[in-house]
């Protein structure tokens, strides 16, 4: 064991952890006042959900066996999970590989529920977050990161990029279309009601983004520095393109579009930020802005879906170019192996393989949740009353309020 790399992973693991509160404020200040208990609360939920499957189940799901969809069922309450030793052929035991992985369904989950902030009930939005769990999550950390399905076809992701972000987009776009539209979308205007509290959760993203790339290199190397360069680069440059397409689509600047644009960043380095080299890294900043814009300022008015905090505008978009650029630029240098070389190198076998993953994932993902809500919505109802949705699901689902009693504001 190296204890310099489990040191590592130990930071890592609890930056990756971090995200989470970080995603419930930036989504809580998105959201409305009489809303912002009932958006954070859909970010902490899975905190407990994913943590305490992923100890029963998940990692022996995710982690267990060679099946091509699933693992088995050995790991069953992490049973013969050594705390000393690796079957990984790794510098960390075996259990911080799996304390690390566990962070990762937890922040997956909480992405996609932004689709859903306003007009869902707590309850079978807990029931959904496990059933979703083992027929997307579980399986599809299987497929791409254990030689599963996927990895056999030669697709490749870093950290993510399908894993967590294209599986949580789309998942997140079906559930809002299932949904239906918030009262009064399209009439009333939905303004972030705490543009700090965004800021907020997006600088607490970019810092624990840093875990979450860095940190899937799982050991303290020259990959693992790569990574964090990667990661902060693109990130700075999609924050900077943002900027300068609102200012030329709008006439100013605004810090809602430059958090979203670092979080888009942030995004689509994910499924390449140990492949790609660095100066690409600016690239996929400098693209990911303009594709992740138009997707939440015309695409989403255009088609008329209601995406409440652009989950699938941001996430879902930005994993999917995400991942055809890391099949663009991957380098020899940093390929998993020679049949794994980006575009620019001259081999269209990972761009085709790439497409062919990404289709997958978005229909499976797709057919996936839309079956857990119309098998929900038989036991109970999913969507809040017209009623309680006029006086926020802060009051009606969690009779908490966030902030003192206000007049006129937020109605």
């Amino acid at each position: 064991m190296d204890s310099g790399s489990i040191a590592f992973m130990l930071i890592c693991t609890g930056l990756v952890f971090f995200m989470t509160p970080g995603l419930a404020f930036f989504y809580g200040g998105l959201g409305r006042r009489k809303n912002v208990i009932n958006t954070m609360m859909m970010c902490v939920m899975p905190m407990a959900a994913a943590s305490v499957l992923w100890i029963i189940a998940g990692y022996s799901l995710s982690f267990g066996g060679d099946g091509s969809i699933f693992g088995d069922w050995s790991h069953l309450f992490l049973k013969g999970v050594s705390e000393t030793a690796s079957t990984r052929d790794l510098g960390i035991p075996d259990a911080l590989f799996a304390a690390f992985q566990m962070m990762f369904p937890i922040i997956t989950v909480g992405i996609l529920t932004g689709a859903a902030a306003g007009r869902m009930r707590f309850t079978p939005l807990i029931v959904f977050t496990v059933c979703w769990l083992f027929l997307v999550y579980f399986p599809f950390a299987h497929m791409v990161w254990d030689e599963g399905l996927l990895a056999q076809w030669g697709t490749i992701d870093f950290a993510g990029g399908d894993v967590v972000h294209i599986t949580s987009g789309v998942s997140g776009l079906v559930l809002a279309l299932m949904l239906g539209k918030r009262r009064g979308y399209g009439r009333l205007d939905y303004r972030p009601h705490n543009i700090p509290f965004v800021l907020l959760g997006a600088g607490i993203l970019w810092f624990g983004w840093f875990g979450f790339n860095a940190g899937s290199a799982l050991a303290a190397n020259g990959l693992a520095v790569h990574a964090l360069l990667t990661t902060h680069i693109a990130a700075a440059t999609a924050l900077a393109s943002w900027m300068v397409i609102e200012k030329m689509t709008t006439g100013t600047y605004s810090l809602v579009g430059a958090s979203t644009g670092l979080v888009a960043g942030l995004v689509a380095i994910t499924p390449g930020a140990g492949f790609v080299p660095i100066w690409s890294a600016l690239l996929i900043g400098l693209l990911v802005s303009p594709v992740c814009y138009f997707a939440i300022s015309v695409l989403k008015k255009k088609l008329g879906y209601d995406d409440a905090l652009d989950a699938f505008g941001c996430h879902g978009v930005g994993g999917i170019l995400g991942g055809l650029l890391t099949a663009i630029f991957t380098t020899p240098d940093l390929a998993l192996d020679k049949a794994n070389i980006g575009l620019i190198h001259g081999d269209a076998h990972l761009l085709l393989v790439t497409i062919a993953a990404i289709l997958f994932t978005i229909v499976w993902s797709a057919l996936a949740t839309f079956v857990i809500v119309k098998v929900i919505s038989i036991f109970m109802p999913i969507r809040v009353s017209d009623h309680a949705e006029a006086i926020g699901l802060d009051d009606s689902e969690h009779e908490e309020t966030a902030y003192p009693t206000f007049l006129g504001l937020d109605s």
